[in-house]
């Protein structure tokens, strides 16, 4: 057992750079063993850290609050090269956050570690953003929903519809995905849904689906999907407040439209 640990502690040694040491980049790759000088990335990190607390998220630029977040996974390297790697991969901070944890490890320098951080970070804040409209009176707080929504379901690689399930109050009683389908296709069915929202005892409901494509235009077959899903409702009682496209680009409402 000491044998181990003296093995072990020696390993770390060597594989730890000083204090004073020169390090150097053998790789053309713009992450490839980044281990830059202790003395470099740890006065950079105390700085980052301390703008921060100072002045909060919004005085960062998006790669160096991607670089706060990979801290806490890469303990002794300079993340700043991974964190404008992933930007210029995906392009956008949320399009980091939003990306498939194995696309996240095409990027050279993101292992499975790092991958799985970044997306327990993303889910993390799905879940912040649901506990903003759950319970609430959401036509109140409709920006809510639209953040909401796109942070869960913009970068998605296939269609997925979810809808939101309101009281007499329009507050959200569940947010649910009923459908996953492919790139440009999910399939509905409308009494489902309404024998759902009946089960959940709603008394409107919220459409949400997504185009993979980027583009929120609503399809012929989205209009006559949601004009079916309204008729069939209204016969039980249950109104349809809007049926919202969520793409990369932005986002369309039918209410808003003229379609609902």
């Amino acid at each position: 057992m000491a044998d181990e640990k003296d093995r072990e502690q020696g390993f770390l040694e060597q594989n730890t750079p000083s204090k004073f040491e020169e390090t150097t980049i053998e790789s053309s790759s713009p992450i490839a063993a980044i281990k830059p000088s202790r003395a470099h990335y740890e006065g950079h990190r105390e700085r980052l850290r301390q703008r921060f607390r100072e002045n909060g998220g919004d005085a960062l630029a998006d790669y160096e609050l991607l670089e706060l977040l990979l801290f806490r996974t890469i303990p002794r390297a300079d993340t700043k090269p991974l964190a404008k790697a992933l930007l210029a991969r995906f392009g956008s901070f949320a399009e980091v956050l939003g990306a498939q944890e194995r696309l996240l490890m095409e990027v050279p320098g993101c292992g499975r570690s790092i991958a799985a951080d970044l997306k327990f970070i993303a889910a993390a804040a799905q879940r912040m953003g649901r506990s903003t409209i759950k319970g609430r009176e959401v036509l109140g707080s409709w920006s809510k929903v639209i953040e909401y929504c796109t942070a869960a379901m913009a970068y998605e690689e296939r269609e997925q519809f979810r809808i939101l399930f309101l009281d007499k109050k329009n507050g959200v009683i569940a947010d649910e995905v009923q459908q996953v389908g492919t790139v440009d296709h999910t399939p509905v069915y409308p009494r489902e849904i309404v024998r759902r929202a009946l089960e959940l005892s709603a008394s409107a409901i919220i459409l949400v689906h997504n185009h993979p494509s980027g583009d929120p235009t609503p399809s012929r077959a989205d209009i006559s999907m949601t004009a079916t899903i309204i008729d069939v409702a209204k016969a039980l009682g249950i109104t349809v407040h809007d049926h919202i496209i969520i793409g990369k680009s932005g986002h369309t409402s039918f209410k808003g439209l003229g379609l609902i």
